[in-house]
């Protein structure tokens, strides 16, 4: 059955981008500043973490089910046969640096699904995996690289420094972010200075921010929580006051009992002035473009986070949108400048943690039981 959408998805062309003749300039611009974060944190850790989600909350394995019913629309790259795949998600928040959870920052989860077949990206040919990497927000926080770089030296100047002035910074803009959202609006860059309201992330709904090829068209895409039990967690609080790892235990009591379903997601850009490519500042309208179901992650119960996880998927794997096949190039400024940025920054861990990282080719790569 066709896919009812009016008016139709845009069809993905190369001119759909937009490449800024400097933008060379500002990808080594924003690898100098993320090498800083990484520097600063491994000189007082003693060990090399991400210089954005460097704090793992969760680390999990599941699958990826894709139906068997899609519409044509529906079935592209990953998603153009039903299957089930072995799959990776590792939950954060987004800083460089470990804070305590009280500084209550922005949230990510990254996905690796094991076992795709196709044409693949440039720099992942061989590899049989997808990621797909998303925040729980519907923008980026800056529309450009460019904007984006400048903006990340001030994290940059922060890191690792006064954590007693960012927990009290954050509660103050948790409590201005209330007033904001309770006239109906959102501001992603209180949100990113610690301003995220104290609930549990797995009730929330995280997003690509900036869209990727989807075979024929071109989309965003969304994980959202499915189950009862997930569903029951959004907006729910959780107070980490007092408890530094918070978050992860939380998540550590919930999958010791329990697992959770979740729907992965996608918005196809229908109109290419409300829905920009380059500009990942803004919000694409639901509107206009519903988010669509594709498949289902299903995650069983297990152990979230103990040593073995964090040395097979903290220290030994990376995550990044261009892990994965052409069919779901990414697109637009922000995520140009993340293919040479995330393959920079997880060279730097691999050597100061002296580990080898390859794409998993089964879920018993891994090693966990």
């Amino acid at each position: 059955m066709p896919l009812s959408l009016v008016p139709p998805p845009i069809r993905f062309d190369e001119s759909l981008e937009h490449v800024e003749a400097d933008e060379a300039e500002t990808a080594e611009q924003l690898i100098e500043t993320l090498t800083r974060i990484n520097q600063t944190t491994l000189e007082h850790e003693k060990h090399a973490h991400r210089s954005v989600h460097a704090k793992s909350h969760a680390l999990l394995t599941g699958e990826l089910i894709v139906p068997d019913d899609l519409p044509r629309e529906l079935a592209q790259g990953l998603f153009a046969r039903p299957g089930t795949y072995p799959l990776v998600m590792r939950l954060s928040t987004v800083p460089g640096d470990l804070l305590d959870d009280s500084v209550s920052t922005p949230r990510g989860m990254a996905l690796k699904i094991i076992g795709v077949e196709g044409e693949r990206l440039p720099g992942s040919d061989g590899d049989r995996t997808q990621d797909f990497v998303l925040v729980n927000g519907p923008v980026f926080p800056a529309p450009s690289a460019k904007r984006f770089s400048a903006s990340l030296k001030l994290v940059a100047a922060t890191t690792d420094r006064a954590e007693g002035a960012k927990k009290a910074l954050s509660a103050v803009l948790r409590g201005t972010e209330r007033v904001i959202e309770a006239f109906g609006g959102k501001s992603a860059t209180l949100l990113s200075l610690g301003g995220q309201p104290e609930t549990h992330p797995l009730g929330d709904t995280y997003y690509s921010q900036a869209p990727i090829r989807f075979g024929d068209y071109v989309v965003k895409v969304s994980v959202a929580p499915h189950s009862p039990n997930l569903t029951a967690l959004t907006d729910a609080e959780l107070n980490v006051n007092g408890k530094p790892n918070g978050l992860r235990e939380a998540m550590v009591n919930h999958f010791a009992e329990q697992g959770g379903e979740w729907d992965l997601r996608v918005q196809f850009c229908t109109d290419l002035d409300t829905m920009p490519i380059e500009d990942a500042s803004v919000r694409w309208p639901e509107e206009k473009s519903p988010y669509i179901d594709v498949a289902r992650i299903v995650v069983p119960p297990q152990p979230a986070w103990n040593a073995a996880r964090r040395a097979a998927i903290d220290d030994g794997m990376a995550f990044s949108p261009w892990h994965g096949l052409a069919a779901h190039r990414p697109l637009g400024s922000v995520m140009r400048a993340r293919r040479v940025a995330y393959k920079v920054m997880a060279k730097f861990r691999a050597h100061h943690n002296n580990v080898t990282m390859r794409e998993p080719r089964s879920i018993d790569d891994l090693g966990l039981r």
